[in-house]
């Protein structure tokens, strides 16, 4: 099986999959009455999104579950197909962890009736378990040494037990910036679905096999669909349950493509709206002063005027150059 038609098929189901189940996740979420609570310090134009269903990542988790589901059987029956399932089944699976610890975060928020759900420490301490365990799959099924390629060339440093520790960092580094991303309609889904273009390219020029391109068709296909109800105005939000399974998955697929460093380029947007959070907190602290308007940086260029739209566009197109960027910083010909 090529990988156009890999892609195509993997795109095309996760798409529809994903675009179904959230039409139908809408009103089943809000005939419980899970709808989104708005913080009192948020922008007040938010409070008028209050009760919109959350938890939509489900429709992804679901979606995900049948792809792989699918991947296996077909690895049963295609010899040729069936080595590459042990690294994406592994990213599928960590991806599928840090979605469940998001389930468990907005079942408590819902259940205490406000945006606050586990505590920082609980929800950290559940992103380094399931990233621990991602090592160690790897590790097990001989899919990562402790190699670091460094990007723009061709070079690959030894960092012997150091390596995990990094490994760590950018796994649980990456799953909250992606949480921290989804602040405003479709920002978090956009640029997670251009990072799935970036997967699927990699695999087509050889950066990448047939899981990167079962990575990148689903990751581009199931933001897609469920950006269908989530673009401005967005009808579903996705949670802590979405964004921390697709943080999973991008940060894992750094990882497919042996260069887990290059997700610093192609997750920019995700790495400023960390850094922008961790500015002003430390602003705030030392001098009493804050740097932004309004943390994450999303929430600042809300408050300087800009549109949900413009803002999600412009971030979209910075992430599209920055994609661009890594791909020749796997090359190593920049």
């Amino acid at each position: 099986m090529t990988q156009t038609v890999i892609l195509i098929i993997s795109f095309v189901l996760s798409f529809v999959c994903c675009a179904l189940i959230t039409r139908f996740l809408i009103p089943k979420l809000k005939s419980l009455k899970m709808g989104q609570k708005i913080l009192d310090i948020g922008p007040r134009w938010h409070k008028g999104k209050e009760g919109t269903p959350t938890m939509g990542g489900i429709a992804m988790i679901i979606t995900l579950l049948a792809l792989t589901v699918l991947a296996l059987v077909v690895g049963l029956i295609n010899a040729n197909f069936r080595s590459v399932t042990s690294r994406l089944a592994l990213v599928f699976g960590y991806a599928l962890l840090n979605g469940l610890t998001g389930i468990i975060d907005d079942r408590v928020k819902l259940l205490k009736k406000q945006n606050e759900g586990l505590k920082a420490w609980q929800k950290y301490g559940l992103q380094f378990i399931c990233a621990v365990l991602f090592i160690v799959g790897m590790r097990l099924t001989g899919n990562m040494d402790t190699t670091l390629h460094i990007p723009f060339t061709s070079i690959y440093v030894d960092l012997g037990f150091f390596y995990y520790i990094i490994a760590v960092l950018l796994l649980t580094g990456v799953v909250n910036a992606v949480n921290l991303t989804d602040g405003i309609d479709g920002l978090a889904a956009s640029n997670s679905l251009l990072v799935g273009v970036f997967f699927a390219v990699c695999a087509f020029t050889k950066l990448g096999g047939n899981d990167v391109s079962l990575l990148g068709g689903a990751l581009s296909g199931m933001c897609g669909g469920f950006l269908v109800y989530n673009f401005y105005p967005a009808k579903i939000f996705m949670g802590d349950t979405g964004s921390l399974f697709l943080g999973g998955l991008i940060a894992g697929g750094a990882f497919m493509l042996n260069s887990p460093l290059t997700v610093i380029l192609f997750g920019l947007i995700f790495i400023i709206e960390t850094a922008s959070v961790i500015l002003q907190v430390a602003s705030f602290k030392l001098t009493k002063k804050r740097i932004f308007k309004m943390a994450p940086i999303h929430h600042h260029f809300e408050m300087c005027g800009w549109s949900e739209i413009k803002i999600v566009t412009v971030f979209s197109i910075i992430t599209a150059v920055m994609c661009i960027v890594s791909y020749f910083a796997l090359r190593g010909i920049m």
